[in-house]
C-alpha cells in the first residue's frame, strides 16, 4: 500500500481490481477543509483517461509492472507482433491496447513491454525516437528567420510541426511523450 501523498507521475496503482498509471497529480490544501489530492489516471487496460480526488493519506495498492524487453515485429490484421529478446517468443497485443503508440512504432524497434502477473498491458516507448518525414510543403529560402513551423506527415502517420527547413525524406528525432520535433537526426 502506497499513500496518496506519495504520488508521482508514472506510478502504477491498484484501485478496485483497475490498474491505473497516474498522468498528473496535484496537491490541493484548501484554507477551509480538508487538504486532498486531484489526480489524472489511465486505465491501462482500456486507455480511458479519468480524474479522481484523494482524501490527503488515503492509500491505495502499487501494483507490481514488469517491463520485458521484446521487439517489434510487425503488423498480422489488428494484431501487432512482438518477440521476447532472450526467449525469442512471439506474442501479439490488440491495436487497441497500443493505439498511441503505433504511431512511433517501426518494425525491428526494441521497446518494453509492460506485463502485471502474466497479463499484457502495452508498450513503454523510447523518450525519443528517429521517424523519415513522408509529406511536408517545400521549404522556401530565407523562411527560417520567423522561426514558424509547418506540418509534417511522418512514416507512420504521425502528425509534427517541424521548422520550416525540413523537408521530405529527413530524418527527425521525435519526442514520443508530446509527439513533437526535437531536432534533425
Amino acid at each position: 500500500m502506497i499513500s496518496v501523498n506519495d504520488f508521482r507521475t508514472g506510478l502504477t496503482i491498484s484501485i478496485d481490481g483497475q490498474l491505473y498509471r497516474v498522468l498528473d497529480f496535484q496537491h490541493v490544501k484548501p484554507g477551509k477543509g480538508a487538504a486532498f489530492v486531484r489526480s489524472k489516471l489511465r486505465n491501462l487496460r482500456n486507455g480511458n483517461v479519468t480524474e479522481k480526488t484523494f482524501r490527503a493519506g488515503e492509500k491505495v495498492e502499487k501494483a507490481q509492472i514488469d517491463n520485458r524487453k521484446m521487439q517489434y515485429l510487425y503488423a498480422q490484421g489488428d494484431a501487432h507482433v512482438f518477440m521476447d529478446m532472450e526467449s525469442y517468443e512471439q506474442t501479439e497485443l490488440a491495436g487497441v491496447q497500443i493505439e498511441e503508440e503505433l504511431k512511433y512504432l517501426l518494425e525491428n524497434m526494441e521497446v518494453h513491454i509492460q506485463t502485471y502477473q502474466g497479463e499484457m498491458l502495452g508498450v513503454e516507448l523510447p523518450n525519443t525516437v528517429v521517424l523519415e518525414v513522408a509529406e511536408t510543403e517545400p521549404g522556401i529560402k530565407g523562411d527560417t528567420a520567423s522561426g514558424g513551423t509547418k506540418p509534417a506527415k511522418m512514416q507512420t502517420g504521425l502528425m509534427v510541426n517541424v521548422p520550416f527547413f525540413v523537408n521530405e525524406g529527413d530524418k527527425l528525432i521525435i519526442n514520443t511523450t508530446e509527439g513533437s520535433y526535437v531536432s534533425r537526426a
